[in-house]
């Protein structure tokens, strides 16, 4: 089935979005489920057995101008649905693998700085006890493993190869726009939930736009014309 983008008028990009999902789908499910797990069991080992002294992240200005807002959880939560999305609309089986190698090599080089160097986040002022919806996060996701936030680090990874995506099936530069606002949401979350300072924020953009850039380098497709997507 040819999913190219070379007849935008006739296919269209949200009609491409089915098929493409269903295009070996269940590689892409196992896939994320493995690399998913792998990556959680190895954080919250990390999270709770830290190797050296844990280092405290300093605030800025830009911490203090940014007020703890309870209704931001939800946008931190939907990561897992934006990180989920864009694996699942690949139909190549070359750009299926590569991208579970360069997410797999992503979550390495964040575990590896946490393992090297271990953070936390400033005990802010916030009395958790008045917001029982945080409950559960903060009683699974502590405030370690801070810098680089890898929340962070994965939505802009993300946001990088929707771009990709989003020249594929021909979508126009306002889905691509839509998929920024999205990761910028995210990334406003992590500090306005506190899980997260303004430098780790950083950090974790550095480090996924990094990534992504040399994925994407390493594939001959940036920044150079996409190579149409072909499924088998």
């Amino acid at each position: 089935m040819d999913l190219s983008p070379k007849r935008p008028a006739e296919a269209g990009w949200l009609r491409q979005v089915l098929p493409r999902i269903f295009t070996w789908w269940w590689v892409k499910m196992v896939g994320i489920t493995a690399i998913m797990t792998g990556f959680f069991v190895a954080y919250f080992w990390l999270l709770h057995h830290p190797v050296h002294a844990v280092a405290v992240v300093p605030t800025t200005a830009i911490d203090r101008w940014i007020g703890f807002w309870p209704g931001a959880l939800p946008l931190y939560l939907s990561l897992w649905l934006y990180v989920s999305l864009a694996p699942a609309l690949l139909v190549d089986r070359r750009e299926i693998l590569s991208y579970g190698l360069a997410a797999l090599g992503l979550g390495v080089i964040g575990l590896g700085i946490f393992y090297c160097w271990p953070t936390a986040v400033p005990s802010l002022d916030v009395n958790w006890s008045q917001h029982p919806s945080f409950a559960f996060l903060k009683s699974v996701d502590a405030s370690g493993n801070a810098c680089p936030s890898l929340h962070v680090a994965f939505a802009v990874f993300t946001a990088v190869w929707f771009g990709r995506i989003f020249r594929q099936m021909g979508a126009g530069r306002l889905v691509n726009a839509l998929s920024w606002l999205w990761c910028l949401g995210i990334l406003y979350s992590t500090v306005a939930t506190r899980q997260h300072v303004f430098l780790d924020v950083l950090a974790g953009a550095a480090l996924g736009a990094a990534v992504a850039g040399l994925h994407l380098w390493l594939l001959g497709i940036f920044p150079g014309p996409p190579q149409a997507a072909r499924a088998s």
